[in-house]
């Protein structure tokens, strides 16, 4: 059963969504009644044992293998889910890897291959679902960026160029699509317990915490309801080009 059914009907794709905020938010969604379309590269039962959660509250869930950096993938994947819900209403941009590296000791491979996942495919994601949704006259997209978009950090230059070049996108495909009836919007985290987050090191995550206005990491059940918003009627009605930021107080524009 749905909790209060804010997007009853609605069809959604969610990259990422095998596990930390993308598998959140696809929960989060699966309890407003949407019908899903989880997609990940992750191999194992992870996006498996998500669906099958998120299917248990009643609603379409379907899965698909991809690598979102690639194009071929991409538009395999996107076809998947216009076929699958006769159309799509809504595209959660979740799919990110993270790294740590100086910048004087970074790989090329490695600046290459973080923006490839954490931006390129973001505009491979949003360019395919917009006949659907031009179609349509309707369309909710939601970027998920970060607050070292916003403030940086050391060893994070690459993940902080590319979530930067999400919020860009973002805001200017927000006024080429205004008039499409399609709106965009990023959600910027603070730093949030996921296995993402894992790879960085104990110490480091320690640092972050202490530093954070509210002394607290959050947790992917509490990014979900920013996207709800966005997603929803009339709640995300009058939201397009912005970047809301669950992020502990890490930011304050």
């Amino acid at each position: 059963m749905t909790e209060t059914g804010l997007l009853h009907r609605r069809s959604a794709v969610v990259t990422g969504a095998a596990r930390g905020i993308g598998a959140g938010i696809a929960m989060a969604f699966a309890r407003e009644g949407a019908h899903l379309c989880l997609v990940d590269r992750a191999a194992g039962d992870a996006l498996e044992s998500v669906a099958k959660e998120c299917a248990a509250l009643g609603v379409e869930v379907t899965t698909v293998r991809a690598d979102v950096s690639a194009e071929s993938d991409v538009t395999a994947a996107i076809a998947h889910a216009v076929a699958e819900f006769d159309g799509l209403d809504i595209l959660v941009n979740n799919a990110a890897i993270l790294t740590t590296c100086p910048v004087a000791e970074m790989p090329a491979q490695m600046w290459d291959e973080t923006l490839a996942v954490d931006l390129r495919s973001v505009f491979l994601c949003c360019r395919a679902v917009l006949p659907t949704m031009r179609a349509a006259g309707y369309g909710r997209i939601i970027n998920i960026a970060s607050q070292l978009a916003l403030r940086g950090g050391p060893g994070l230059a690459h993940y902080s160029a590319a979530k930067a070049g999400v919020i860009g996108f973002t805001k200017s495909l927000a006024r080429e699509l205004a008039t499409d009836g399609i709106t965009v919007n990023c959600i910027a985290p603070g730093p949030i317990d996921t296995p993402l987050a894992g790879d960085l090191p104990a110490e480091q995550v320690e640092r972050t915490r202490l530093s954070l206005p509210l002394r607290r990491i959050g947790v992917p059940a509490e990014v979900a309801p920013s996207a709800v918003l966005l997603a929803s009627e009339p709640g995300g009605n009058l939201y397009t080009g912005q970047t809301l930021g669950p992020n502990s107080g890490d930011v304050m524009p």
